[in-house]
């Protein structure tokens, strides 16, 4: 009885494996390997080679890598740890170059500089490293495993030569089935020993079928259960093409292929139209996935216009110049508005992503760096603002008890109107900065307020000596019996009583001034003599005002400078009647400069006199 067909078959599976181990090295196990043609195809592979990283920031690639390193699958995911190393070692690469260009830009020199890594990339650096000696353990690992599964297989072919070459027992088929169920659970051995323990084990196993012709009916019964568990097969994967979830599918496949591999011989004359058929619907779910790929690439192209439609909106904004946080935080939210739009487009063709990536996310890194430019300008100025608040809240705290009060009082005023020029201060001190202000005014002003309460009684008091003797004085003018000294006297002691409450000062000066003028009309003054004593009354009054002799000294110096052009004119008048010729009109002129000149002469009289009054003031 000949197995030459059962064995070309499982040579053929052998060589596949062969094939693929000196392709793709020690990374592919040999666990489960599948048929031919779900390694042609890899699925899972393929799938993981669609993930695109680009658009991820260190701090989202550092948490992806440590992600994938905590799944413990080093060898699958060994070519996205390459990928995010290679996108974070760009990112690194532009922030160094960055830092350079600042530091030679600030005057440092390039062989000076030295770039010390931030905690996120150390991290990272760290989780490589990391999972480059897990790696290397696991394949060391896999390696130990490996000579382990050798040596248990060549145990089960010892059990299996034993029994091949022993009497035949009842129990020989039972035997024979646990041996391939321990065979198969065994894991992947190293590859060069792979294709002579698959060829040993066939080969003992074909001399056990052979040999035993007594047991050849439950040899083909076994068979036919063998078919009847590859045809279940079959129809698990013909149901395959409909199911929803492609990538579930392609898994579940792949399993398919395991089991079909191991399930054992079947009837010759049904193993090629069985392995056709199960190969069909292979090919059916692979054909499926490949229309999914080739439908991407359109759904991929959408994606790169719309992205691209968001980088032209981002150009615009990537300038933006503001001068006030409320408009940069309000910009801030539309830029992140297009931030989240551009992460939930999609992935574009990968031709174009690294390209399309560097355009948006430099534009978005533009538009933070003036974001942060602007904020660190503010916060030297908010620093430049603490200071002057805090010398302005020295001054009020050294002010706050001094009891010179109308003084102390305008300089706490003009302190509050530079407190209002300050502009913004830190946020953390900003409350604390007001209320130490606030606390000094309020103390110095609240201090003047209970001062105040026992002035008022005092003004309250002069003002009613002051109506008294207003009230005198119109009496003492209705009599008939006026006196210049009397009035003087009244004048000095009005202006010796202080002040009165503020809302009734302009009433009691108007009252005052109406009595005295009604006094001075009694008085019935001839010549000048009422002049002069209109003005010494006048300077008399002018000593009630608390800014008296700032008054007093500016009407001096207005006199003196009436005096000085008086006498100039009547310098200039004398040197021109000179020039005059003898005639009519010269005559008639000379005349009339000759009585500006007296006129003028007689003002200047007035003048000094008036001069002299106000030395004795």
């Amino acid at each position: 009885m000949s197995n030459e067909k059962e064995v070309s078959e499982e040579d053929k599976v052998t060589q596949t494996n062969e094939v693929i181990q000196e392709a793709e090295g020690s990374e592919i196990t040999n666990e489960k390997m599948p048929e031919p043609e779900a390694v042609e195809h890899e699925p899972e592979e393929e799938i993981s080679e669609t993930v695109d990283y680009s658009d991820l920031s260190k701090s989202q690639l550092l948490a992806t890598l440590k992600q994938l390193v905590e799944s413990g699958k080093f060898l699958k995911i060994d070519g996205q740890v390459n990928e995010i190393k290679a996108h974070f070692d760009e990112i690194f690469h532009k922030e160094k170059e960055a830092a350079l260009e600042e530091f030679t830009k600030n005057g440092g020199s390039a062989d000076d500089f030295e770039y010390r890594p931030s905690e996120e990339d150390r991290s990272l650096f760290a989780v490589i490293n990391e999972f480059r000696e897990k790696k290397i353990e696991f394949l060391k690992e896999q390696e130990k495993n490996k000579e382990k599964n050798l040596i248990a297989k060549n145990t089960i072919l010892d059990r299996l030569r034993e029994l091949v070459d022993g009497e035949e027992t009842t129990h020989s088929i039972n035997t024979i089935k646990h041996i391939q169920d321990d065979w198969k659970k065994i894991g992947p051995v190293p590859a060069a020993q792979n294709k002579n323990l698959w060829a040993s084990f066939n080969a003992l196993m074909d001399r056990f079928y052979d040999n035993r012709s007594i047991y050849f009916e439950l040899k083909e019964l076994d068979r036919k259960k063998n078919l009847t568990h590859k045809l279940e097969i079959c129809e698990k994967a013909e149901a395959l093409v409909a199911m929803g979830d492609l990538k579930d599918a392609i898994k579940i496949l792949n399993d398919l292929h395991e089991e079909f591999k191991h399930v054992g011989p079947v009837p010759r004359e049904e193993q090629e139209t069985l392995w056709n058929r199960f190969k069909e619907a292979s090919d059916a779910v692979y054909s499926r996935r490949k229309e999914f790929y080739d439908g991407q690439k359109e759904g991929l192209k959408e994606n790169l216009l719309k992205k691209e439609a968001l980088i032209k909106k981002l150009e615009v904004d990537a300038d933006y110049k503001g001068s006030k946080i409320k408009d940069w935080n309000s910009k801030t939210k539309e830029i992140l508005g297009l931030q989240k739009e551009w992460e939930a487009i999609g992935p574009v063709p990968r031709e174009n992503g690294k390209e399309i990536n560097k355009q948006f996310w430099g534009l978005f890194k533009h538009f933070f760096q003036k974001k942060n430019h602007f904020f660190k300008e503010l916060d030297e100025i908010r620093q430049l603002n603490k200071k002057k608040a805090e010398e302005l809240i020295a001054k009020a705290e050294s002010l706050k008890e001094n009891k010179d009060w109308q003084q102390t009082a305008n300089q706490m005023i003009s302190l509050q109107q530079d407190w209002k020029q300050i502009g913004p201060t830190p946020e953390k001190v900003r409350d604390d900065l007001y209320q130490r202000f606030k606390t000094a005014c309020d103390a110095f002003f609240e201090n003047r307020r209970n001062s105040n309460k026992q002035v008022n009684k005092e003004f309250d008091q002069n003002l009613l000596a002051k109506e008294e003797l207003i009230k005198k004085i119109k009496e003492e003018a209705g009599s008939g019996s006026t006196k210049e000294s009397s009035l003087e006297e009244y004048i000095a002691k009005f202006n010796s009583l202080g002040f009165v409450p503020r809302k009734n000062m302009k009433e009691i000066v108007h009252k005052f001034n109406e009595a005295v003028d009604e006094y001075v009309k009694n008085l019935g003054f001839a010549g000048g003599a009422k002049d002069d004593f209109l003005f010494r009354l006048n300077l008399n009054k002018l000593q009630s005002d608390p800014n008296s002799n700032r008054v007093l000294n500016k009407k001096e110096h207005g006199i003196r400078k009436q005096i000085a052009d008086l006498e100039n004119n009547v310098t200039l008048w004398r040197n021109n009647i000179e020039f005059f010729a003898s005639s009519k009109t010269a005559d008639k002129l000379k005349n009339q400069f000759d009585e500006k000149i007296q006129k003028a002469e007689s003002e200047i009289d007035k003048l000094k006199k008036k001069l002299t009054i106000l030395k004795e003031f």
